[in-house]
């Protein structure tokens, strides 16, 4: 937790220890319970998720590449990753589909950033 802290994460994946067949670690005589593993994760989700979302906080405002990988969920918006791999949400055309487009950050939601879009970038 400490190291979480110390280094402050944009984005992050986790998961608790699980057992893998043939490895020393499986072996071993003395195993962590499973609710001491579900704690130890949802603490440290808890902190990911924070930092994350302050990392997201900082970035309305600032103008990144993002590239559009889907449609949305709304009519005429997709869906990218902007450079540190969360979510941007933005109206624009399909035609952007797989490119890069100049989009500015304008607001955050759970798990993503909602965008407007500036422009094509140029290959």
């Amino acid at each position: 937790m400490a190291l979480v802290r110390e280094i402050g994460f944009a984005q992050a994946y986790s998961f608790k220890y699980s057992p893998r067949p043939g490895t020393p670690a499986a072996a071993a005589r003395k195993q962590i319970a499973e609710g001491v593993k579900d704690e130890r994760l949802a603490e440290l989700q808890a902190l990911l998720r924070e930092q994350a979302d302050a990392f997201s906080k900082r970035c309305i405002g600032q103008e990144m590449d993002v590239l559009f990988q889907y449609r949305g969920r709304h009519e005429g918006q997709l869906v990218g990753r902007s450079p540190y791999l969360q979510s941007v949400h933005a109206r624009a055309p399909e035609t952007l589909l797989g490119r890069l487009s100049r989009v500015r950050m304008t607001g955050t939601k759970t798990n993503s950033l909602a965008g407007e879009l500036l422009g094509a970038v140029a290959h």
